[in-house]
Order: structure tokens, then C-alpha cells, then sequence
């Protein structure tokens, strides 16, 4: 897995709609239910993950542009080093967009809380995470915040078709942290 950075987003609960048993609230990577902090593209601090470096980027941004980060949860990801192609239905490598400097800063403390598989058609940002986007968990086993329990099991969901034709892909897999 390699690091990709961070991300502030306001968590939201369960919708009404997701019938998802054990589904408390969503830690999804897409920012369609639970948001990111700013539709934060526009201020270009993100790096080649389309995530930022640090906590304290974030906290920058948000000063800059008056952002109240009151009330998110700070998160961490790593993505898995291929993405999978649905249409050929196979992996590939997967490298961040080169054009953004990208260094980014491990935490010192971080609590996994799972994994998320993640369309992307646009080959940049994350767009929908279908285990809370299109209630996929309602068929799939997810853990009380939306996610797969453990990478393995998510490779497998993947590579067996179980995404395919919940949104166009390419998908990838990120491991969702907390920070203590």
C-alpha cells in the first residue's frame, strides 16, 4: 500500500435508504454522503493522490479561505499500487498524477478502520465509493462504518465482478485510517 495523505471530511450517518445492516455511519473515501471539508480542488494544495501532504495543510487551506473544520474527522488512506480495469478485467499499475509534488507525511498515531473500493473514470480524485454510493453494502458485508473488513477481502470483491456495473471504473482499493 502506498501513502496518500489526508483528508478532513464531515461524517455523516447512516441514510435512511442504505438498509445496510450494522451500518452506523460512513468513513467512504468518495465525498458524495459523508463530505470533504471544501470542494478543496479549486485552491490546488492537493497532492498527485488528489489528497493533501498533512493535517496541517488542510488546516491551512482552511485559515486561508475561512473554512470551519468544526465538527470532521480526520482521516488518512493508503491505496492499494494497481487499480483494476473493469472493462479488461484485470489490474494495473497505479501512480498518482506526476504533475503535483507529493510528499507525503506519515502519522504517528493511525487506527484502521478499513477498506474502500473507489471508482475513479477521471483517473484523479476519488468519485464514488459504491459500498455507500449505489448500497452495495446491503449485499455486502461492511463493518458499522461502511467498509471491508481487511484487504483481501476487497481484492477478491473486486476480481470476482461484485463492483462491476455499480459505476465505471477503473476501482481501487484504499486501506481508511483515523488518527488518534
Amino acid at each position: 500500500m502506498i501513502p496518500a495523505g489526508y483528508m478532513a471530511k464531515r461524517v455523516v450517518r447512516r441514510p435512511d435508504w442504505l438498509k445496510a445492516n450494522g451500518v452506523e455511519d460512513i468513513y467512504s473515501v468518495s465525498g458524495c454522503l459523508s463530505k470533504d471539508f471544501a470542494d478543496y480542488i479549486k485552491f490546488w494544495k492537493h497532492n498527485g493522490y488528489w489528497f493533501f501532504d498533512s493535517p496541517e495543510v488542510i488546516e491551512q487551506v482552511a485559515r486561508e479561505q475561512s473554512i470551519d473544520l468544526a465538527g470532521t474527522t480526520m482521516f488518512f488512506y493508503e491505496v492499494y499500487e494497481q487499480e483494476f480495469n473493469d472493462a479488461k478485467e484485470q489490474w494495473r499499475p497505479y501512480e498518482r498524477e506526476q504533475s503535483f509534488p507529493t510528499n507525503v507525511c506519515l502519522p504517528e498515531k493511525k487506527i484502521l478502520v478499513g477498506f474502500d473500493v473507489v471508482s475513479s473514470t477521471q483517473r484523479n480524485s476519488p468519485e464514488c465509493s459504491p459500498l455507500s454510493c449505489n448500497s452495495l453494502a446491503n449485499e455486502i458485508q461492511t463493518n458499522s462504518h461502511c467498509l471491508l473488513p481487511d484487504f483481501e477481502t476487497a481484492k477478491q470483491l473486486v476480481e470476482t465482478g461484485r463492483f462491476k456495473d455499480s459505476e465505471p471504473g477503473p476501482y481501487r482499493i484504499f486501506a481508511v485510517y483515523t488518527l488518534d
